[in-house]
């Protein structure tokens, strides 16, 4: 007869004494519980101890987390953690430096518990911490002359537990005094700072800015993009992304009217938005980056991919306000850049149209402007009211007139010899491909939190956006000459550039010249080419006999499918706990035992380099328990995070597993491939189909290559049953000839 399901068998440990085996009752108090095994030791005082995971997180056990406890967990005895948390509030204030050292150590450690936590912070410990870095500092500059290593060690630890408890949301990040973030700033324009040290002060910096409108405010007195680009010119790839995480945040937090860098004393305030870029390029920003962290010999993280593509989403939402403004047509500020473009293209011309009549230059403007490919030829002002892309159209158009006039004028006089219905008309091209590649690189978009998608070539010059649409209207009036189009054929014609640009853009060149050149690989005779293929692959399949063929091997192929998605499972993933602070993240491990009966699923320190082994988790859910595989807003932990920016993304990553008496084990995937295995994995666990995308795509794949394989002409020809040998390398390679 099974145990009961309330009771749990586990082993409890105390030092200097053999392990106890005992069954826990789930219904039973804890307070009774924890009595039950100090008489056992003969321990007086039972209120004075907790039950704590035996396990690399040492998390306490409450009655709030007491259902997390399985069949074979190993508990420890130990203090409870009111006792813990005074212990170390009093040892924290020892005068003595190796007591106040391993208090502070401990301290580090144990504040990743929210019980903990809770504790020592009811004791006013995160003031008594902020006490220290505002005050103590200076009470040990001796100790920091002759003793710079434990002067180091003490501060990291000192930061790393106010980090650790400042991370469980529990007290807010308004209550901090000024003299404290002049202290954690102070340690980040220091030349020559302890690695821990600047890597805690950048996180609690990026988190007072990302959590209070107040201290970004503060924070941005005290911070300059001249005191943040040394640490972005070291090796230490993590202190590069810290600070890169640092300037994002500043960024995102600006107000939309004063998003810009002081230049001397760079403070984020008072400037208008439209100076940012001016003021980033001063100060070297971009090229360092490129430089120092995307062209560097060590290849870029995760982490790091992810600040990258912030800034670049950031950066790139500067346009936002120009693409969002519209022409004023009476405006005559705005109408020169227009006889600014009249006058590059047509200089002969306008100087010997400064004399005439009002009707006959009047005349002259229409014809000129009806060469310039605007829509209305009176008056092409009207053309910029349409938005997006309003005025940055125009000026990405005066920006081409300018910086690449060969090829502007080129273009202009090109279009204007050809018949009417055969011109590529350069104003209207250039407002609606300005339009395409703001939704390409989603100007005006928020950052999404799960993203890598950096573009190195757009870290290579300064005006990168303004370049990105003078290869790219270059691109359309070859590709217009190509097609051969008329007026018609405007919109197939984008179409087709669109579809060059984002092919062109899926490689991720690493400057403008390998975008330029994949570009030219991609004419429009190659993209139908390249259509034609992908269609054939499409239409080859459809006759009745293939059909039945099709669907004949199909079960065959979901078979392998499911199997290759329950080995990923056995193989298990590493997933992130989201907390508040993005970069500080903690982990879990979850895989399927081999048998394919048991999730076995537990805490990590950091993110694993390979397989984690079924014997260091100690968490287990059978499958048998299984109910239900619920997704997106139906799962718990995305209803309590209703709030959050990023619960948008989020969505899309969200898993959970129902089991036993309405209890939930909650998934965030790292990415749409790792959703996709787990809940295909798990659906096919409790005997359901699997409906992920990526199920659909394997399918229509290895349906395809069965099909083809099934489809040759294979009479009298024998297929081995092995590989062939691979040949043995030749004794000279005289015979290679040399192109160069």
């Amino acid at each position: 007869m099974p145990p009961p399901a309330d009771i749990v068998k586990v082993a409890i440990e105390w030092p200097g004494a053999f392990p106890k085996l005992m069954e826990i009752d789930q219904k039973k108090p804890l307070s009774a519980i924890i009595k039950e095994v100090c008489e056992g030791w003969n321990l007086p005082n039972p209120e004075t101890f907790s039950l704590q995971n035996a396990d690399s997180t040492n998390f306490y056990i409450t009655e709030k987390n007491r259902n997390n406890i399985k069949n074979g967990s190993i508990l420890r005895l130990t203090t409870s953690a009111a006792q813990m948390a005074q212990q170390l509030h009093e040892r924290i204030q020892s005068s003595s430096m190796d007591m106040k050292l391993d208090a502070l150590k401990d301290l580090a450690n144990s504040s990743r518990d929210i019980t903990f936590a809770q504790e020592f912070i009811n004791l006013d410990g995160i003031s008594l911490l902020t006490q220290m870095v505002e005050s103590g500092t200076e009470r040990y500059q001796k100790l920091q002359k002759i003793m710079k290593p434990c002067f180091g060690d003490l501060l990291s630890f000192t930061l790393t537990a106010f980090v650790e408890l400042m991370d469980h949301g529990i007290v807010s990040w308004d209550t901090f005094s000024v003299a404290f973030i002049k202290k954690i700033a102070s340690y980040v324009c220091k030349a020559a700072m302890d690695t821990a040290v600047l890597q805690r002060s950048l996180a609690i910096l990026e988190s007072m800015v990302l959590n209070s409108q107040d201290l970004y405010q503060k924070v941005a007195q005290e911070i300059t993009i001249g005191q943040l680009i040394p640490h972005l010119q070291g090796t230490d790839q993590d202190i590069q992304t810290y600070t890169i995480a640092v300037i994002n945040a500043l960024f995102l937090k600006a107000p939309e009217e004063k998003r810009q860098f002081d230049e001397d004393s760079v403070n984020i305030l008072d400037c208008p938005l439209t100076e940012m870029a001016h003021i980033l390029a001063q100060k070297q920003l971009r090229s360092i980056i490129l430089s120092n962290v995307i062209r560097s010999n060590k290849p870029i993280n995760d982490e790091m991919a992810h600040q990258l593509y912030v800034l670049q989403v950031l950066t790139f939402n500067l346009l936002e306000d120009r693409m969002m403004t519209k022409m004023d047509p009476q405006d005559q500020a705005q109408r020169d850049i227009i006889f600014e473009l009249r006058r590059i293209a047509f200089d002969v011309e306008c100087d010997s149209n400064n004399s005439g009549s009002i009707e006959k230059r009047k005349s002259m403007y229409t014809r000129d402007y009806k060469k310039l490919g605007f829509i209305n030829h009176v008056n092409p002002a009207v053309d910029f009211t349409q938005i997006p892309p309003g005025m940055l159209a125009l000026d990405n158009m005066l920006y081409f007139a300018r910086h690449h006039q060969d090829a502007y004028i080129r273009i202009v006089l090109e279009n204007s010899s050809r018949e009417d219905k055969h011109e590529c008309p350069f104003g209207r091209s250039s407002i609606e491909l300005t339009k395409m590649l703001c939704e390409i690189l989603k100007v005006g978009e928020l950052p999404s939190e799960n993203c890598h998608d950096f573009h190195p070539m757009f870290f290579t010059h300064d005006r990168s956006f303004e370049e990105f649409f003078c290869i790219c209207i270059q691109l359309l009036n070859k590709t217009w000459k190509e097609m051969r189009a008329t007026s018609e054929d405007f919109n197939k014609v984008m179409q087709v550039v669109k579809e060059q640009i984002t092919r062109a853009l899926t490689i991720k060149p690493n400057s403008l010249d390998q975008f330029k050149s994949r570009l030219q690989n991609l004419s429009y005779t190659e993209i139908l080419k390249l259509r034609q293929s992908e269609r054939m692959n499409q239409e080859d399949f459809q006759s009745r006999p293939i059909l039945e063929l099709r669907e004949k091997i199909q079960p065959e192929i979901m078979e392998l499918i499911k199997q290759q998605r329950l080995n990923r499972l056995c193989e298990g993933t590493c997933f992130r706990k989201i907390s508040s602070r993005r970069r500080q993240d903690k982990f879990w491990y979850c895989r399927l035992s081999p048998n394919h009966k048991v999730l076995h699923y537990g805490d990590l320190e950091e993110s694993p380099q390979g397989e984690v082994p079924h014997d260091s988790l100690q968490d287990k859910l059978p499958v048998a328990d299984i109910k239900a595989v619920v997704t997106g807003k139906d799962c718990p932990h995305m209803k309590e995070k209703g709030a959050l920016k990023q619960n948008k993304e989020l969505l899309e990553l969200a898993f959970s597993v129902l089991y036993e008496s309405d209890e939930y084990l909650n998934f965030i995937a790292p990415d749409k491939h790792e959703y996709c295995v787990w809940t295909d994995g798990l659906n096919a666990l409790l005997g359901k189909e699997m409906t992920s995308e990526f199920t659909r795509s394997d399918m229509d794949t290895l349906l395809n290559m069965e099909m083809k394989l099934r489809l040759l002409d294979l009479e009298n020809i024998q297929i081995p049953e092995v590989p062939p040998p691979i040949p043995k390398e030749p004794s000279n390679y005289d015979f290679v000839y040399d192109c160069n």
